[in-house]
């Protein structure tokens, strides 16, 4: 199929242009490896990879020593839910997360659970959120850490993580956020927000693949971890191999780019949203848009259209590139785990096509959606 409007950001988004334009150099040119720092070539490599974790800090709100930079936010994940109970499994054994959460969070808990550790899984409710006081009742004084990702990747539902930080800051419980989503779309604070870890994604706001994050707290509290890879001791011995200089630089881009441009895209992400979900609403019955009344990050919209298959429509939307479910996870057929958690039953979930506008969609873009997915749905539930 050859789309020709991109309704899938969520799932990963386009390169700047000016992200591009400032990597080149670092392929052909600059070449140098960041830790054989003793001649230009590689000092170099290493000012940039300073100048990029400055950048994103800025971004967040940290200091440029509390960045760590990954080959994304997947591996971020698995270094926080693996290295913090094996550092700490002095202390205890005991991890809170969320049932919505990401494959790579999820993974990893039940991996901690199979080891023989102690895990809960909170519930959302209908919009998808958590309660507060179900996560200040699953802390124990076994409890090292609770995850939570603050927008989830399928709805783009924005979970109250200042009030969480609070609870675990009160209970001396270690807070980390999978923030793929947030970071780059919404305000992030992490001191405002008591996140003491941070998992990042370069490729969520218009800069590379294969590069991300992983943002840990430096002091009250100090935090620390087992680390995943060992070897040359880059990072501060956190995440050894060679750094991709070239990645990292348009990473450190992207990030400036996303907080000059935050408030601007973020109010005419919201006013597209609302345009197309009113245009949907206004010629077809018998929709759901989820999370509708929660708080959600600019440009997520997932709708569960009653009476068609998500996948089926989604192949029938020639010319539009969307998602009939989270990108990591489209080659399964079964219902969206985010969707069943938050009360919708099979054929619901089934049902449900994500559209996650971007900094290039256009209103003629939203405009093309609308009459495509009206006609569309229209057809395949009279062919029923």
């Amino acid at each position: 199929m050859n789309s020709k409007v991109y309704l899938d950001h969520n799932a990963t988004t386009p390169v700047d242009s000016r992200v591009l334009d400032v990597m080149l150099p670092y392929f052909s040119e600059h070449y140098g490896n960041p830790a054989n720092n003793t001649h230009s070539f590689g000092k170099r490599a290493e000012n940039a990879i300073e100048k990029s974790r400055e950048q994103l800090s800025r971004l967040i709100g940290a200091n440029p020593r509390e960045i760590f930079f990954t080959s994304g936010a997947t591996e971020s994940n698995n270094m926080v839910l693996k290295g913090i109970p094996s550092f700490y499994e002095h202390k205890g054994n005991h991890i809170v997360s969320v049932t919505t959460e990401h494959k790579s969070v999820l993974c990893c808990c039940e991996l901690h659970k199979k080891n023989v550790g102690k895990l809960t899984l909170l519930d959302v409710d209908n919009f998808g959120l958590i309660k507060t006081n179900d996560v200040e009742e699953s802390l124990s004084d076994e409890t090292l850490l609770l995850s939570v990702m603050m927008v989830n990747n399928e709805t783009g539902v924005i979970q109250p993580i200042e009030k969480i930080g609070k609870i675990c800051r009160a209970h001396g419980v270690l807070f980390h956020s999978d923030a793929a989503q947030a970071i780059g779309k919404i305000p992030f604070n992490v001191e405002s927000m008591m996140v003491d870890l941070v998992s990042i994604s370069s490729h969520k706001m218009y800069g590379p693949k294969g590069v991300g994050a992983l943002y840990m707290k430096k002091n009250k509290p100090r935090v620390h971890l087992t680390p995943l890879i060992d070897g040359g001791g880059q990072e501060d011995g956190i995440r050894s191999g060679t750094l991709n200089v070239p990645a990292i630089v348009g990473f450190g881009e992207a990030a400036q780019i996303a907080m000059e441009r935050l408030k601007e895209d973020g109010l005419r992400l919201i006013a597209q949203r609302e345009h197309f979900e009113q245009g949907i609403s206004d010629q077809l019955s018998n929709i759901n848009i989820i999370g509708y009344t929660s708080r959600r990050v600019p440009g997520t919209t997932n709708i569960s259209f009653s009476g068609c298959n998500g996948q089926n429509l989604v192949k029938e939307l020639k010319g539009l590139a969307v998602s009939s479910g989270s990108a990591c996870n489209t080659s399964n057929v079964e219902p969206s785990h985010v969707l069943t958690s938050m009360g919708l039953d099979y054929d619901s979930a089934m049902g449900a096509v994500r559209f996650s506008l971007g900094r290039d969609t256009t209103d003629a873009d939203i405009e093309f959606t609308i009459g495509h997915v009206i006609e569309t749905v229209k057809k395949l539930r009279t062919s029923i």
